[in-house]
């Protein structure tokens, strides 16, 4: 038995290998607080789940693009050879670019896929469509999407602030106050695209708190904050974030205590904004009383905390999923306002943070140091769509959309060709995702399981997973980089994805460009060449390549503190923001100019279509959190041991309030139907006052698995919230998901319990 080191997007580990076969996972030695999630190397990758052979939808096959869409998802799929699959794809990939153009192949491919930066399926995917003329791509991400279309018209792009974002030690030293909307979950900092060599997000916590930092947290979910940071917790009506915010800034402006020198100096458009704080343009001022009615939560706790944060040392963090909702661009933006009114932007420990924990990489201390990754090359199609309107790109052709302040076309999609990502775990409304999903001549997977998208493709190409392969790991906002070693031979005849691209790329003919005559290991000693350039631009002296492969790993020098926007503090001309003002805008003219009645000239509180003060909540009186999981990323593992050891009666644990149980006559324990007028899953109960009354939270990433497989609306039975959740942008300005805006209610489940499928691979009729 040996011991081979593996990294991934959820920690660094030792793999114990014994005849061929994972048997044990420890994590390595530099992190402190290593995530449970690695315990699934074990038997993820033998797992029975997984797709061994290319293959091929029985009546794709039998007769060609466009044969009985209706029947995705439940018809059996027939084996077929390597070559076979790659000319398939070829002669199609060939009519379509043809007979219609590269804008009719969508290949969004969002979604983590493999930490290593060469086997990264988006980048591998976007470069061989670039190969052969281009496709219809997506922008932003589910993460944070609405933020990543506002905060440019604000303060700078998302990818930029959080580079910057003030480092644990930096706040560990100064920040007295942190007040959080929608907390600082620790199962979120598990992860960081692209690798973890040490989770820190724990760790600079629990630092700050040591050093005497407060805590006060608003979110309807009480363990949005680690119990050792004995944070004040306040409840509030969920969506309700962006109302205590404009109480807490009224108070300040009403009582003196905000910093007029900073809005001058720094900002504009405060005085625009100010009418509508005070009810000038609308006959309400927008004080503490107000923001009871709305949230629930006390006006003098409001009052209160609006008097601590001017006289503190405050740190204002907004949690990504805020966002994720009707009207998400105002709460970041929001956020901003606020902290601008107190005039600590650019102070170590003061300001605010988006997404402090979202993933390790946000508080990280690191060198802004940008790795090596596989060049794309160029889209010669101008088409897009926001990543989170896939169901009305494919359900639209030549319909019409609203994006950023400009006017859009849907093209018409004959092709979908996903690598990397599940669409069925990120997507909203996965019964007209089905719909939609239905439009397309040929749907075209990578996949390493059966999981929904798999089953619901035409051609299946089996893809390696991490450990069956080699690469180099290493991340955005992090300072270590892994050398990733094969660890075990790839199950069946799974490839990994460079090597599918070469085998289609050549049918087509284009593997000189696609390929440029490089291997695997070709590719990953040009990827270290350039990060030792890199390094070398500040001084470092990276190992050779050899020195580097052998050795397993490798760090840079800590680097500085980082404080968020102390340069443009400090010399607000010199170090001008890339907004149209070069300045904070609180009032944005751009925005404004687009006239949009869902995103206005300033933040507001704007009331979401689904809201438990609303008629709708009549008939679905839950309020339903789907929030990240705890035991996987995303929907990755979920047939992993760390995700099926916390199952609730064979599927996805669904958490309630003992007062909604009692009144539903529920126990824990008991399989529940979670429901609304889109759909039903079944899940498993767990009863806490961890969760506030009138929410229900069940966590992403539990793979679909409906009764009746490919039928539009059949009841899912293994807890997967987005057979519920909304499929409406969140404005016309940015678009993004609205998951987090979605009410449902939920009964006890009294047929006989459906036995869960999808870990059983479909039938598939050997070659």
């Amino acid at each position: 038995m040996e011991k081979r080191l593996t990294a991934s997007h959820w920690g660094t580990y030792y793999l114990s290998v014994d005849q061929g076969k994972i048997t044990a996972v420890e994590p390595h030695e530099m992190d402190p607080d290593p995530s449970a999630i690695g315990q699934s190397f074990v038997d993820g990758i033998q797992h029975s789940c997984r797709v061994k052979r290319p293959a091929v939808r029985k009546s794709y096959l039998e007769k060609g693009p466009g044969a009985a869409t209706d029947k995705r998802g439940a018809e059996p799929f027939v084996e077929v050879e390597w070559d076979t699959a790659f000319e398939l794809v070829a002669k199609e990939l060939d009519r379509v670019r043809t007979d219609f153009g590269n804008q009719s192949i969508f290949a969004g491919s969002y979604g983590w896929a493999s930490a290593g930066r060469f086997h990264h399926a988006p980048s591998q995917i976007h470069r061989f469509m670039n190969s052969i003329g281009g496709y219809t791509k997506s922008v932003n991400t589910y993460s944070y999407a609405a933020s990543e279309v506002i905060l440019p018209h604000v303060v700078g792009t998302m990818d930029w602030l959080l580079s910057q974002h003030t480092s644990w030690p930096a706040l560990e030293k100064h920040c007295q106050l942190m007040v959080m909307f929608g907390g600082v979950a620790q199962k979120n900092g598990q992860i960081n695209a692209g690798g973890v060599g040490r989770h820190s997000a724990r760790e600079g916590l629990l630092a700050c708190k040591k050093a005497g930092t407060r805590f006060v947290n608003f979110s309807p979910i009480r363990e949005d904050v680690d119990d050792a940071l004995d944070a004040q917790h306040h409840q509030l009506v969920p969506n309700s974030d962006v109302a205590i915010m404009l109480a807490l800034a009224y108070h300040l402006y009403d009582g003196g205590r905000h910093d007029q020198e900073f809005l001058n100096k720094y900002c504009v458009g405060f005085d625009q904004f100010k009418p509508y704080l005070l009810g000038k343009t609308d006959g309400q001022a927008k004080d503490a009383d107000w923001a009871e009615r709305i949230s629930g939560v006390e006006a003098s706790v409001i009052r209160d905390l609006a008097e601590e944060m001017a006289s503190k040392r405050t740190m204002i963090t907004a949690s990504w999923s805020l966002q994720r909702a009707d009207h998400g661009e105002q709460t970041h933006w929001m956020a901003i306002v606020l902290a601008a009114m107190l005039g600590q932007i650019g102070l170590p420990g003061g300001g605010f943070g988006l997404g402090y924990a979202g993933v390790n990489g946000v508080g990280h201390q690191f060198r802004n140091f940008t790795w090596a990754s596989l060049d794309q090359g160029v889209n010669n199609v101008r088409d897009f769509i926001p990543v989170a309107r896939i169901s009305d790109l494919l359900l639209n052709p030549g319909g019409r959309f609203t994006y950023n302040g400009q006017c859009y076309t849907y093209p018409d999609t004959k092709v979908v060709y996903w690598a990397g990502g599940n669409p069925f775990h990120h997507h909203q409304d996965l019964n007209r995702l089905l719909q939609a999903w239905q439009k397309p001549d040929s749907i075209i997977v990578h996949e390493q399981t059966w999981n929904a998208l798999s089953r619901h493709a035409d051609i299946v190409l089996p893809a390696t997973m991490t450990a069956e392969r080699n690469d180099i790991v290493c991340a955005k906002r992090d300072d270590d980089i892994f050398a990733l070693k094969q660890v075990v031979e790839p199950v069946g005849e799974a490839k990994n994805d460079y090597d599918i691209f070469c085998g289609i790329a050549r049918a087509i003919g284009v593997l000189g460009r696609f390929s440029e005559g490089r291997d695997e290991m070709d590719w990953l000693k040009l990827f270290h060449a350039k990060n030792r350039q890199r390094a070398a631009s500040f001084g470092i002296d990276m190992p050779d390549f050899e020195s580097f492969w052998e050795a397993g790993e490798y760090s840079l020098p800590v680097g500085k503190e980082l404080v968020l926007l102390e340069d443009f503090r400090n010399d607000p001309e010199g170090h001008k923001l890339r907004t149209p003002s070069g300045l904070i805008e609180i009032y944005s003219k751009t925005v404004a100019s687009f006239n949009l009645e869902s995103c206005q000239g300033h933040p507001m509180w704007l009331e979401p279509k689904e809201w438990l003060r609303s008629s709708c909540a009549k008939k679905f009186p839950l309020h339903l959190i789907s929030n990240q999981p705890a035991t996987r990323l995303h929907s990755q593992l979920d047939h992993g041991k760390t995700s099926q050891e916390n199952k609730v009666s064979g599927r996805e644990a669904m958490t309630m309030h003992p007062d909604d149980a009692l009144e539903r006559s529920l126990e824990v324990g008991d399989v529940v139907r979670v429901f609304n007028d889109r759909g039903a899953t079944l899940a498993g109960l767990l009863i806490s006052t961890a969760v506030q009354p009138g929410v229900v939270q069940l966590p992403t990433g539990a793979w679909y698995d409906p009764v009746e497989p490919g039928v539009i609306g059949s009841l899912d039975k293994a807890g997967n919230p987005n057979v519920l959740t909304r499929d409406e942008g969140s404005s016309e300005l940015g678009q993004g998901p609205t998951a987090h805006s979605t009410l449902v209610d939920v009964e006890k489940y009294l047929g006989p319990i459906p036995e869960i499928t999808v870990y059983t691979p479909p039938e598939i009729i050997p070659r």
